[in-house]
């Protein structure tokens, strides 16, 4: 029975990957949260983009997302799996932390493919957008909103 419901999870991760990249493609936004990462460079909003920028982080979009489709349902089948065995009474500790660590690792592969693709935007900024972009991030992060409200440079309710 466990294995069915595996079995159909992993069915439904890949018609949903399907489906998503086949949306995206078409311009179709997504409607159930963002890619991790994508958040923090806001479609480069704020930095002033030429219109060759703009195609050029368009295209690095779809490649990202075409390239990571399978990526992504690896990590929703791993989840799957994760929950099943934190649902399991009979399921070892060895067997739940052998499992959370191959979520980490293909955790660890998206954020390196996040990165990479971030880099390669990067790479077609001019010097000022890129400064521009590193102060929005530190904005984005919390430093500005929590230092100018009294928290200090930590997180809100993180005081000694």
């Amino acid at each position: 029975m466990k294995e069915a419901m595996i079995a159909l999870g992993l069915v439904m991760v890949m018609l949903f990957g399907i489906s998503y990249v086949y949306a995206q493609e078409q311009g179709i936004p997504a409607r159930h949260g963002r890619m991790q990462g994508e958040k923090s460079w806001g479609h480069g909003k704020g930095i002033n983009l030429t219109p060759e920028q703009k195609a050029k982080f368009k295209e690095l979009r779809r490649k990202f997302i075409r390239e990571t489709a399978q990526l992504r349902g690896e990590l929703l089948a791993k989840r799957l799996e994760l929950k099943s065995l934190w649902s399991d009474p009979k399921a070892d500790a060895q067997g739940i932390l052998a499992k959370e660590k191959e979520l980490r690792d293909l955790q660890n592969r998206m954020r390196d493919k996040i990165i990479q693709d971030k880099l390669e935007f990067r790479s077609s900024l001019t010097p000022e957008q890129i400064e521009k972009l590193g102060m929005m991030r530190l904005r984005h992060h919390g430093f500005h909103h929590h230092y100018h409200h009294g928290q200090g440079m930590g997180r809100p309710g993180m005081r000694e």
